[in-house]
């Protein structure tokens, strides 16, 4: 029985991390008014589908890059909608 639950806790370990991650994003990309703009705008449309809106200040520039690829293929972004929304993100942020 021990053997049966320890393969069930690994075996869903192994299917979580196995999940999809986006790495589009190591740094910043667009710095345009325009593409700000259009990162904030997918930001509080896609983003607020699931949950509240979080802070931008909530992380710095490499704790966003990891919260966005994780989030980024459960939000279904493209590439570039990735991109801009964390240009927003580390635009506002004053860390």
């Amino acid at each position: 029985m021990k053997k049966l639950v320890l393969s069930m806790i690994l075996g869903s370990a192994f299917m979580v991390s196995c999940g999809p991650k986006s790495t589009a994003v190591t740094g910043p990309k667009f710095t345009t008014a325009e593409h700000l703009a259009q990162g904030k705008t997918v930001f509080e449309n896609s983003c607020n589908r699931c949950h509240a809106l979080p802070n931008p200040e909530k992380h710095d520039d490499q704790g966003w890059i990891k919260t966005l690829s994780r989030m980024a293929p459960k939000a279904k972004l493209n590439d570039e909608q990735h991109q801009m929304v964390y240009d927003y993100l580390i635009s506002v942020n004053k860390k």
